[in-house]
C-alpha cells in the first residue's frame, strides 16, 4: 500500500484526490490534486508537479498524457503529482518574474501564512516525505519563452546529475542561490530533484512532447518503465545572468530563445511610441541567449532577457 495526503493506494492500482489546504470564500474545498499510480512491483516513488505558476500549462498537460499512458501491473511503484498551483490557475493570471535584482523565492511556505504559503508548507510537509525524487515541470511562463534546459542545483550535483541528464536538454544551468523552488525542500532532505524549463508565452504542443520525453526518459533512468535510458554524448553547463531595462517603453527582441551570441551582439531595443530607441540590449559576453520576454510592453526594471554563460562540457 502506498499513502501520500488522504489517499491509500493499493499495488497495481491508480487513484485521485486533493491534498486539502482551505476553502475558498464560496465553500469550495482547495489544495493539490494529485494522480497516484502506485505500481504492482517494488520501485521508487517519483513525484512530477506543473502548474506552480499559473501562466505555466504545457507540463501539466505533459504528465497527465504520460499518466494515461501507464499500465500500474507492469511498473514499479511511482505517485505524479501534476498540479501543484495556487488559484492563479484557474484565471490563468501571469505574474511577473523576478522584478527585484536577486531571484524571488517561488515557493515561500508557512503554515499559519496566505493561501499560498500554506500551500507550499503542505507540499513540504506531507509530499516531501513520502516520495523518493522530483522533477518540478515550468515554462517562462507568459511573461517570456525560455530555451529548453534543465536546472541543475549547484553543491548538488552528486545527488541530482543523473535525473537532470536523463530530461535530455542539451542545456544544464548549474542554479545558484536561488530559493524556494520546489527542489530545495527535496534537496535538503537528501532526495534527487531537478527543474526543467521550456517554452513559454503561449501553450504549444512541441513543449507538452518535450517534458513528455523528458518524464518518460526519467522514468527509465530510475528503471521504473522499461527501456534504456537515451543520454547526449555531452552536454553544455550554463550559469545565467539576468538583464532588466533600464526605460520603460516597448521592447523589441533581435533573438530567440537558444540562440548563441557574441559579446556586443544587439539582442534587443527598447523603442517609445513613436519608434525612437530608447534603450539597446547588448550581449555582455558571448554566450547563448536564455530567455527572451515575450510581453512586449516594459517598466524601468523589468526582466527583458536572460543571458547564458557557457561554463564548460559535461560528459555522461
Amino acid at each position: 500500500m502506498y499513502s501520500i495526503g488522504p489517499l491509500t493506494v493499493s499495488p497495481g492500482e491508480r487513484a485521485q484526490g486533493l491534498i486539502p489546504v482551505g476553502t475558498s470564500s464560496y465553500g469550495v474545498e482547495l489544495g493539490i490534486p494529485l494522480i497516484v499510480v502506485n505500481g504492482a512491483q517494488d520501485g521508487p516513488v517519483l513525484c512530477v508537479d506543473a502548474g506552480v505558476h499559473g501562466d505555466e500549462y504545457d507540463g501539466q498537460e505533459a504528465i497527465r498524457r504520460v499518466l494515461a499512458e501507464i499500465d500500474p501491473d507492469t511498473c514499479g511503484h511511482r505517485r505524479r503529482h501534476p498540479l501543484h498551483e495556487h488559484p492563479g490557475l484557474r484565471g490563468g493570471r501571469p505574474r511577473e518574474r523576478h522584478r527585484s535584482p536577486e531571484p524571488q523565492p517561488h515557493l515561500p511556505r508557512r503554515p499559519d501564512g496566505s493561501y499560498s504559503q500554506r500551500l507550499a508548507a503542505t507540499f513540504v510537509e506531507q509530499v516531501v516525505p513520502v516520495v523518493d525524487a522530483v522533477v518540478d515541470l515550468h515554462t517562462g511562463g507568459a511573461y517570456g519563452e525560455i530555451a529548453p534546459l534543465v536546472i541543475l542545483q549547484g553543491g548538488y550535483e552528486d545527488l541530482a546529475t543523473d535525473i537532470a541528464l536523463a530530461a535530455g536538454h542539451e542545456l544544464v544551468w548549474k542554479g545558484g542561490k536561488w530559493g524556494g523552488t520546489v527542489r530545495h525542500p527535496v534537496l535538503a532532505a537528501g532526495k534527487p530533484a531537478i527543474t526543467i524549463e521550456c517554452g513559454g508565452a503561449t501553450y504549444r504542443e512541441a513543449n507538452v512532447e518535450r517534458h513528455m520525453y523528458s518524464i518518460r526518459n526519467i522514468l527509465r533512468s530510475l528503471k521504473m518503465i522499461d527501456g534504456e535510458v537515451e543520454l547526449r554524448d555531452t552536454y553544455t553547463a550554463v550559469s545565467g545572468t539576468f538583464a532588466r531595462s533600464s526605460a520603460g517603453g516597448f521592447f523589441v527582441s533581435h533573438s530567440e530563445p537558444g540562440e548563441n551570441c557574441k559579446e556586443g551582439d544587439l539582442i534587443g531595443q527598447i523603442v517609445d511610441h513613436y519608434g525612437n530607441t530608447l534603450e539597446e540590449v547588448r550581449a555582455d559576453w558571448d554566450g547563448i541567449v536564455l530567455w527572451v520576454r515575450r510581453i512586449r510592453t516594459v517598466r524601468p526594471g523589468d526582466e527583458v532577457v536572460i543571458f547564458g554563460a557557457v561554463e564548460g562540457e559535461i560528459t555522461p
